[in-house]
C-alpha cells in the first residue's frame, strides 16, 4: 500500500423512492452533507432503486445538481450507483457516477452481471480505478465482489482500497461480509461496501443493509445496521 495522508470515507444507505431520481438525488445530497467525509459511497443503483428498466442517467442530468452542490460545499466526492448509457445507442449498464464540486462523470460500469441483469444490460469493459488525494480506489458493484478475478484484476491496476455499492437480500449479509473480508486480506487493502437498505425492485423486499468498512487485516472498523438511513465512516491510513 502506498503512503498517503489519511482519507475519511463513508458508506451510506439512505432511504429511496423507486424511479424518483430527483427526490433520491436530494436525499443523497443530504447524506453527503451529513457524512463529513472526503469520499461518500452509495449502494447499487442508488438513484433509481434496483429497477432494471430505469432509463440511463447522463452526467449532465440537471436532477443531479443538488449532489454537485453538496459536494462543492463539503469538498466531498460522492460515488453514486445509477443506470448508465453505453457507447452504443441501445446499450446500457449498471454503473457508478463520481460526483464532486466540479460536476459528474461516469466512473465505472459493472463487469460481472447477474443472469437477469444480462438479459437487459451490457457488462462494463474493464475494472477501474478512481484516484482521490493520491488514494487509488478500485471500484466494484455487487456481483463483482464475489468474483475473485475482479478484485485481482483491479489490484493489478494498483489499488489502496476496494470500494463497492451493492444490493443483497437480507440472508446474504454474511456472504457479503465474507467477500469483503477476503478481498481485504488477500490484497492488503481497505474495503468499503455501501449496501442497499430497505425494499427495492427485482424481488428485493428485504435487503441486507449493514454497510461496512474493513481494514487490510480483515477487521471491521465501521458497520451500519440493516435499516435505511444510516451512515458510517472510517479514516483510512
Amino acid at each position: 500500500m502506498s503512503l498517503h495522508a489519511p482519507l475519511i470515507i463513508a458508506v451510506a444507505q439512505p432511504h429511496l423512492a423507486p424511479h424518483d431520481v430527483a427526490g433520491n438525488a436530494l436525499a443523497r445530497a443530504a447524506a453527503v452533507r451529513s457524512a463529513a467525509a472526503r469520499v461518500v459511497v452509495f449502494p447499487e443503483p442508488s438513484l433509481t432503486g434496483y429497477e432494471l428498466d430505469a432509463p440511463a442517467i447522463g452526467p449532465d442530468d440537471p436532477r443531479l445538481a443538488p449532489i454537485v452542490a453538496a459536494c462543492a460545499e463539503t469538498g466531498s466526492v460522492a460515488l453514486v450507483g445509477a443506470p448508465l448509457a453505453g457507447d452504443e445507442p441501445t446499450s446500457a449498464h449498471i454503473g457508478m457516477l463520481a460526483v464532486d464540486g466540479d460536476g459528474v462523470r461516469p466512473a465505472y460500469r459493472k463487469v460481472w452481471l447477474g443472469a437477469t441483469e444480462a438479459e437487459r444490460l451490457r457488462p462494463g469493459p474493464a475494472p477501474a480505478i478512481l484516484e482521490v488525494d493520491g488514494w487509488r480506489l478500485g471500484l466494484a458493484i455487487c456481483r463483482d465482489t464475489g468474483v475473485p478475478q475482479h478484485a485481482a484484476s483491479t489490484a493489478a491496476l494498483g489499488m489502496d482500497a476496494y470500494v463497492a455499492g451493492t444490493v443483497k437480500h437480507d440472508d446474504e449479509a454474511a456472504v457479503q461480509a465474507e467477500r469483503a473480508r477476503r478481498v481485504a486480506v488477500e490484497h492488503g487493502v481497505w474495503v468499503a461496501v455501501a449496501s442497499f437498505a430497505g425494499p427495492t425492485g427485482g424481488g428485493f423486499e428485504v435487503t441486507a443493509g449493514r454497510s461496512s468498512i474493513w481494514a487490510p487485516d480483515g477487521a471491521v472498523v465501521a458497520a451500519a445496521g440493516p435499516e435505511p438511513g444510516e451512515i458510517v465512516r472510517a479514516t483510512l491510513t
